[in-house]
């Protein structure tokens, strides 16, 4: 093949003989930076949104009903989820043609403005009802971002790891989830302490969307460090990159559905411990903001632990026992966490956070490489992305809000049947999903 069909093929900006391979420091920086902040924002929102967003851009309906203020907040919580699939289809066709390095690099920084943007947002006692367009704009552009991170970093890691670790190195964009979920509810549990309730309405939940332009900037800077992933320079070399992603992706719908089903209990696990659980226990468990902010970081701990134990037995074992042993334990963890959180203890509440996020962990950890493996080079940041970020409507969207309308009618008992269903529709799509991690990860 010429030098000028090889420079073609190779993303904007690169040279034709590059041959620099990344280190597994720069591995691991590129991969868990932009995951970690996707995390951050994201857990930022739904602390806001659980506590103060209510009051804030529903300000009339919070007067008469709180509950259903909070209701409304988590809606405006799933626009980033509806948007989504668009970033992934978007993030996903650059990504396929032009490289993975140009693409993050672009995903982190819509990811990052949208965020510091809804930090300077009037409320509804400014602007009215635009207040709240102008907060779901932000929310849209937020998630349009975050599509292209996740599955940019999963092959950023995946793409440079030795075959025996694929599962190993795919954990580091996962770790960047504690990591930015012990971040976000550190910074609100310092800002809880120090403000009253008051000034954390007025003003002080601006300032965890504030901060995150400092995370944004030490990821570009780490981003922009990085070279192509070697798996992607020898497709360009070959000629083996595709002009059309989406549309060669329609070959692969199968895989597509079937990752979005396996993974899509992650988010329904995770946006009901993290969120919805936090608007539960504080309004009617009587746990304070604080009290509860520290028990859920006590309890991240275990989530990034087993992250790292799950993808080490996926090395081991192969992706699908794992996948399939931690998320049999998910349904019955969903069955007997409505008696460990309506306890209403201080034990109680935590082994409903740290089972939880074992669990979590445990089927979190291995779709770092489940995913990507199920795709070819050509179409695999559209295959993955778009699978993780079907998965996040399917299981995430609209999970706080569906507890939380499942407990004001039928009790806390039916919260604990919706998880444990989740569970069930992953289990069904694991049964179906033959393993794939010998596949030619190249070709």
């Amino acid at each position: 093949m010429s030098s000028t069909a090889t420079a073609s093929a190779l993303p904007f900006g690169a040279k034709p003989q590059e041959k620099k391979k990344n280190s597994t420091a720069e591995v691991v920086a590129a991969s868990m930076v932009g995951t970690a902040i996707e995390f951050y924002d994201n857990y930022c929102y739904s602390i806001a949104a659980a506590s103060y967003f209510g009051l804030i851009f529903f300000t009339d309906v919070a007067k008469s009903n709180p509950v259903l203020a909070t209701l409304l907040a988590f809606v405006t919580f799933a626009v980033s989820f509806l948007a989504r699939p668009f970033g992934s289809l978007l993030f996903g066709h650059f990504g396929d043609k032009l490289g993975r390095k140009k693409t993050l690099v672009a995903a982190l920084m819509m990811m990052g403005i949208a965020t510091f943007v809804v930090g300077l947002l009037p409320g509804y006692d400014v602007l009215g009802p635009a207040s709240v367009v102008l907060l779901c704009a932000c929310r849209a552009f937020q998630g349009v971002g975050l599509a292209g991170e996740w599955s940019g970093a999963a092959l950023v890691a995946t793409e440079n790891a030795p075959k025996s670790k694929r599962a190993l190195y795919g954990s580091f964009p996962n770790l960047g989830a504690p990591i930015g979920f012990f971040c976000a509810y550190g910074v609100n549990l310092v800002l809880d302490t120090v403000l009253t309730t008051d000034q954390m309405v007025a003003f002080g939940w601006r300032i965890p969307f504030l901060l995150s332009i400092f995370l944004v900037v030490v990821g570009l800077v780490v981003r922009l460090r990085m070279a192509e992933t070697p798996v992607f320079q020898k497709a360009a070399a070959e000629d083996r990159v595709s002009k059309t992603p989406l549309l060669d992706l329609r070959h692969h719908w199968k895989r597509v559905v079937l990752g979005t089903c396996a993974v899509s209990i992650t988010y329904t696990l995770f946006y009901l411990l993290g969120t919805w659980s936090l608007s539960y226990g504080v309004s009617t468990l009587g746990f304070s903001q604080p009290q509860y902010l520290g028990f859920e970081l006590i309890a991240v701990f275990f989530f990034a632990a087993f992250i790292v134990v799950g993808c080490l037995c996926a090395d081991r074992r192969g992706r699908k026992p794992v996948l399939v042993v931690a998320t049999a334990a998910t349904l019955v963890f969903g069955l007997v966490s409505p008696l460990l959180l309506g306890s209403g203890t201080v034990a109680g509440v935590m082994a409903f956070l740290c089972v939880g996020f074992v669990c979590m962990g445990a089927v979190f950890g291995p779709c770092g490489s489940y995913l990507p493996e199920l795709f070819p080079a050509n179409v695999r940041y559209s295959g993955a992305g778009l699978s993780y970020n079907l998965a996040a409507i399917v299981g995430g969207a609209f999970a706080p809000t569906i507890a939380s309308a499942l407990v004001m009618n039928f009790g806390l008992g039916a919260v604990g049947l919706y998880l444990a269903s989740m569970a069930v529709v992953s289990l069904v799509a694991l049964a179906f999903f033959k393993e794939s991690r010998d596949m030619d990860y190249e070709r």
